[in-house]
């Protein structure tokens, strides 16, 4: 399943690092190569030696050594590696890679690779629970890097509860899995829309809505991830994107989707657009800014050009669309007439009655309706999983 693929495996100083052996035993079986990053508080729980045998390559353990086949090894390393894994992933490690502290051969390393990243925690239950390593967690979360959860259990320190690192099987298997579904999307080309337009009204007014854009980023990585192509045309966001498979395009009004949607379109295969598009704008906006003291005024609004329809009109039977449709009130068969409507081939619905789901939250809670009259509904998650059940969807439904 691994064979030809390069892995990085940094090991940070954690009872666990034994269990990183095993690790790296079962990768070789597997057919990858490893390389290991190791921090000098690793080595007080394993050896140079071991890891050098077992791996059948240098272990990279110092920044600045004469054992180092480059100067710059933290660089070199990371151009090799498909996938960089730390088990045990310590707080410490975990909240230097958070606050962007570079000062060691593993979070140099980490600082200096643009493919995937994934931590496998392991700590005391106190520790783990603290709020300085969640949020930090949560700030990883945000900025893609996969988290392997530890499970509960009999921890050294005579604690028992939720830090154990993620016994190496499991490790194995989720990183078998993360190459199989990057497989299937590998050159394919992928439009994604995120966030909320804004329509003036004077120069420093606008109507707009509550997007955040998270779950449209999310898809955008989960896409990028699995090795697709993908652009992601966005209106004004807060959130930063580095991903080396996406190309960003900012927007601020519908009429600027419109115009970069309908161009995009014909030269992808799969469009997911998850914007939150206003449906009207102003149709009297003002040059200069509306004074409080001046008579309030009439706004007269007109609609804004329908890019999904417009879509689903230009629409070639190798293409895929997925529509997304935030609903209050007869959610389903409101979101079936889109669908019909629009030629779309599947909609994402989310109600905002559901708690957890909607504008401004980490989670959201969905259904998947689509043009099979197929109905699937899924549990309140995090956005990055709804985005990975999003893609699933997606994936399976094109390479039937």
């Amino acid at each position: 399943m691994l064979k030809g693929k390069n892995i990085i495996l940094g090991i940070s100083g954690g009872i666990a690092a034994y269990k990183s052996l095993s690790l790296i035993r079962l990768f070789i079986k597997s057919g990858a190569s490893v390389k290991v990053v190791i921090t000098q508080n690793g080595l007080e729980f394993t050896t140079l030696t071991t890891l050098e045998t077992l791996s059948r390559q240098k272990v990279y353990s110092e920044t600045f050594s004469d054992d180092n086949d480059y100067t710059t090894e933290h660089v070199s390393l990371t151009d090799w590696g498909d996938i960089f894994i730390v088990a045990p992933a310590t707080a410490n490690i975990i909240g230097k890679y958070a606050c962007g502290i570079a000062d060691d051969a593993l979070s140099t390393s980490l600082m200096a690779f643009n493919k995937q990243i994934v931590f496998a925690p392991s700590m005391n239950s106190k520790m783990y629970d603290n709020f300085a390593v969640q949020q930090n967690l949560e700030k990883l979360i945000k900025q893609g890097v996969k988290i392997i959860e530890p499970s509960s259990g009999f921890l050294a320190c005579g604690y028992e509860g939720k830090g154990r690192m993620e016994e190496p099987e499991n490790i194995l298997h989720y990183i078998e899995r993360f190459f199989s579904q990057s497989a299937t999307l590998k050159g394919k080309k992928v439009l994604v829309t995120a966030g909320p337009t804004y329509e003036s009204i004077d120069p420093v007014r606008y109507i707009g809505n509550h997007s955040t854009g998270v779950m449209g980023f999310e898809i955008a990585r989960e896409f990028a991830e699995r090795n697709a192509d993908v652009t992601l045309v966005t209106g004004p966001v807060k959130i930063k994107e580095s991903h080396p498979n996406i190309k960003r395009v900012d927007v601020t009004t519908a009429e600027q989707m419109y115009d970069k949607c309908v161009n995009f379109f014909p030269d992808v295969d799969i469009a997911v657009m998850a914007a939150a598009v206003a449906d009207y704008t102003v149709e009297n906006v003002c040059d200069s800014k509306i004074k409080k003291e001046d008579n309030v005024p009439e706004l007269k609004l007109k609609p804004t050009k329908d890019i999904l329809a417009e879509m689903g009109k230009m629409k070639k039977n190798n293409q895929f669309i997925a529509g997304f449709a935030l609903e209050t009130d007869n959610e389903q068969k409101n979101a079936k007439k889109k669908l019909q409507q629009k030629n779309l081939d599947m909609i994402v619905i989310n109600s905002l009655k559901d708690k957890g789901a909607g504008f401004n939250s980490k989670t959201n809670k969905i259904t998947i309706l689509d043009n099979n009259n197929r109905v699937t509904r899924y549990d309140l998650k995090e956005k990055n999983i709804v985005a990975s059940d999003v893609v699933d969807y997606i994936s399976k439904s094109i390479n039937k």
